[in-house]
């Protein structure tokens, strides 16, 4: 694992994981089949590192870079199935999805 010396240094890992992440989405959409556009899989890429934008801390942003790093090469090599790669994209992932109004609407949407 390499560690960012400051802050400049590991702001450009993490844009440097990004763009590769961003120029692999046409072959990511192409290898696993998805029925996606690239925009929307490029708009599932920017949410997931805009969720970590405002971390302060410099082993965080290692460890998450690190990460990053893992999971774009576990998908690239196919290690993943398309289930892996598809919960991303799942309703329950989104944080403005709805919840249930009490555990017995839940339990009947199939959600508890």
């Amino acid at each position: 694992m390499q560690l960012a010396v400051n802050w400049q240094d590991a702001r450009k890992r993490v844009l440097k994981s990004y763009r590769e992440w961003l120029r692999a989405s046409p072959e990511i959409q192409n290898m696993y089949s998805l029925n996606l556009p690239v925009s929307a899989i490029r708009t599932k890429i920017r949410q997931e590192f805009e969720r970590h934008r405002y971390v302060n801390q410099l082993p965080v942003v290692d460890v998450l870079v690190t990460k990053s790093n893992i999971e774009y090469q576990e998908t690239l090599n196919y290690w993943k199935q398309l289930s892996h790669v598809m919960k991303y994209f799942r309703v329950e992932e989104d944080p403005t999805a709805k919840l249930p109004k009490n555990f017995m609407s839940g339990f009947l949407e199939g959600r508890n």
